[in-house]
């Protein structure tokens, strides 16, 4: 708990790894999800947060934690975790971990918006310069193909943070079939807000349903199978697992510095309308004031259309920039207003 508020703002970390997988026998193919549930909860004691519930299927693993989310596929590690967790710290151990099932590091990706409270958190994340010299510190030299930078926009409190390192060349990595999107979205419209406060002294499993179905998250994908939890006295987290995508959401409804994010990933050969779609449901359910948008390897068709579609709800495209990184290719930035707010 940050000193004036709970910082929603997340951390992401996405660490890609290779190595042989393939043996005979089948168990190697499990790859990263052979790491057993006492290894992850030391990775998780140095970042500071615990896992509240957690679900699987044939492609990967999903955690909701006590701070945002772990999803762990074969050969990758997406780790998010929001408050004054210090996330970079899981790093070293999952490196570690994963060199002793025979797995290397390929790439790294860091990506993070602007904390409301950036004061309250601790080191390494005192400011993005700690960030980037505590990565490299602690990632292998041979991920020399590394860039940091700051993507601005003109909304002064909201800029996009993001470092990549592979060992690979530039636009030479496997993963460039698969988008990632993350939704921010700051002052929650105040009725939407309250319904992620526990009644009847529900919280967990029960009281994360509630929510789910009364705010319509339920619907953003219908297909989905989801994972969901209450916090006390407020707060909400979910993991939505369909097939090998996942999406998360996650809340932080209190008054002054309320915040909603939502992240999907899919293939860049999805049909643009749909993904746009579904970001718009996402927006919808909370209507924020102002929303901020990072795609990762999405087409420009996506970006385009998403200034579009957010105008029937309020909001205004008030900037867009994009920029090339060495391991994750093009990244944009969008950031939205409500014309007026009531």
């Amino acid at each position: 708990m940050a000193v004036s508020g709970f910082e929603g703002f997340e951390k992401r970390l996405e660490l890609h790894f290779f190595g042989d997988i393939d043996d005979d026998d089948g168990k190697n193919m499990l790859g990263l999800r052979l790491l057993d549930f006492e290894s992850l909860e030391q990775v998780l004691l140095a970042v500071q947060c615990t896992v509240v519930s957690a679900v699987g299927n044939p492609f990967f693993d999903a955690y909701v934690l006590s701070e945002s989310s772990l999803f762990v596929y074969p050969t990758k590690i997406i780790i998010k975790t929001c408050g004054t967790t210090q996330l970079l710290k899981s790093i070293p151990p999952l490196i570690h971990f994963a060199n002793n099932l025979g797995l290397t590091l390929q790439t790294c990706s860091y990506t993070r918006g602007n904390f409301i409270f950036p004061k309250s958190q601790p080191v390494p994340h005192t400011s993005f310069q700690e960030e980037v010299i505590y990565i490299e510190h602690n990632i292998p030299n041979n991920l020399c193909y590394r860039k940091a930078s700051v993507m601005p926009s003109k909304l002064p409190a909201h800029s996009w943070h993001v470092f990549t390192a592979t060992l690979l060349p530039p636009l030479k990595s496997p993963h460039h079939a698969t988008f990632t999107v993350e939704v921010c979205m700051t002052e929650l419209d105040r009725l939407i807000a309250r319904k992620f406060f526990s009644r009847d002294s529900k919280t967990g499993d029960l009281a994360g349903r509630d929510m789910t179905e009364l705010t319509g998250i339920d619907t953003i994908n219908a297909g989905a199978f989801i994972c969901d939890f209450a916090f006390d006295p407020c707060g909400y987290s979910m993991n939505g697992i369909d097939g090998d995508r996942y999406s998360t959401i996650h809340v932080t409804p209190e008054d002054g510095f309320s915040y909603a994010s939502f992240e999907c990933v899919g293939s860049v050969y999805d049909d643009p309308d749909d993904i746009v779609e579904t970001l718009k449901k996402a927006v919808r359910v909370f209507m924020p004031a102002t929303v901020s948008i990072s795609s990762t390897r999405c087409s420009r068709e996506v970006w385009t259309k998403m200034e579009r579609a957010l105008q029937p709800l309020g909001l205004k495209c008030r900037s867009f920039v994009m920029d090339e990184f060495p391991a994750a290719g093009t990244i944009s930035y969008q950031t939205f207003t409500a014309a007026r707010r009531k």
